[in-house]
């Protein structure tokens, strides 16, 4: 098994350059930068020597646990995407760690960053999930991410609806392409993100653009004001006209249940179904049976 430890950091290129000027203890002492990716890391051993290690490059591993990072508390990138990772978990100690790569790995629940009170980035994309399965997300992560988190990057992960994402207040970039939503009126206030990718899902492009106020990208391409409003204002004459076709419908079947109910019912039995006839409608106004019964 390979295992990321200060001994295979010494052995590594770049040490080999500093080596001739500094100790291998000064050297890890002043690391900002480690890159290891791509090396059949299997597991991350002890690198508390590494203390003031800002940026940590371990994608395209077999690493399948996040563990031995409680010495980072400097750490402000981790990039840890294509592993065998399938928990989020070790990382209450990154306080100030503002960007997260955990694509394609095998993770089922976005949890354990309730202590990240730094998260400005997060990319979760593509996990590879059991069949059938979606990407579900912890409230308590959600909700401790809600005034630092500005993107968030969900693409690939069967996802159908984003209501968990409500809290995310500061949100400004989405990345959502190759999943299932709906409609994105159905999801929380986007009325802050600026930039969404939906590629391949059924959301209708002018939904998105009318509920947006200031969407400024939709899949690479650029939302201008005209166009917005020109959506927005075709949406709205588009409600209108739905509206009143079903109230016109709605008034033609009470029209046909009052006169069938007047002829054949006595007049007890007329008024009791008319206020049965109200409860269940109850955007008919009285004024409006009045006058039917008038008429």
């Amino acid at each position: 098994m390979v295992r990321l430890t200060v001994h295979l950091i010494a052995k590594s290129s770049s040490f080999s350059k500093a080596c001739r000027s500094e100790s291998l203890q000064q050297y890890l002492k002043k690391l900002t930068h480690l890159n290891f990716s791509n090396k059949s890391i299997e597991d991350i051993g002890d690198l508390s020597m590494c203390r003031n290690l800002t940026v940590l490059y371990l994608y395209d591993n077999q690493i399948s646990q996040i563990c031995n990072l409680g010495f980072a508390s400097n750490l402000t990138h981790l990039y840890m995407q294509n592993n065998n990772i399938s928990c989020i978990e070790n990382l209450s100690s990154l306080h100030k760690l503002s960007k997260l790569f955990l694509g394609g790995n095998s993770i089922t629940v976005v949890e354990g960053l309730d202590e990240l009170k730094s998260l400005k980035e997060l990319h979760v994309e593509g996990q590879k999930l059991p069949r059938g399965e979606k990407l579900v997300f912890d409230p308590r992560s959600i909700s401790s991410l809600s005034e630092t988190l500005c993107i968030l990057n969900i693409s690939k992960n069967n996802i159908d609806e984003i209501w968990d994402l409500a809290p995310l207040r500061k949100l400004t970039h989405l990345y959502a392409t190759d999943n299932q939503l709906q409609d994105i009126q159905q999801s929380p206030d986007l009325h802050r993100v600026r930039i969404i990718q939906q590629i391949s899902g059924p959301v209708s492009r002018d939904k998105t653009v009318c509920f947006s106020w200031y969407l400024e990208d939709l899949d690479g391409k650029q939302i201008n004001e005209l166009s917005r409003q020109f959506l927005i204002n075709w949406k709205a004459s588009k409600d209108a006209k739905k509206k009143l076709e079903d109230g016109e419908d709605i008034k033609e079947q009470i029209t046909n249940q009052l006169t069938s109910m007047y002829i054949c019912c006595n007049f007890f039995q007329f008024f009791s179904k008319l206020f049965t006839i109200i409860s269940m409608n109850e955007s008919l106004t009285m004024n409006y049976v009045k006058y039917i019964i008038e008429v």
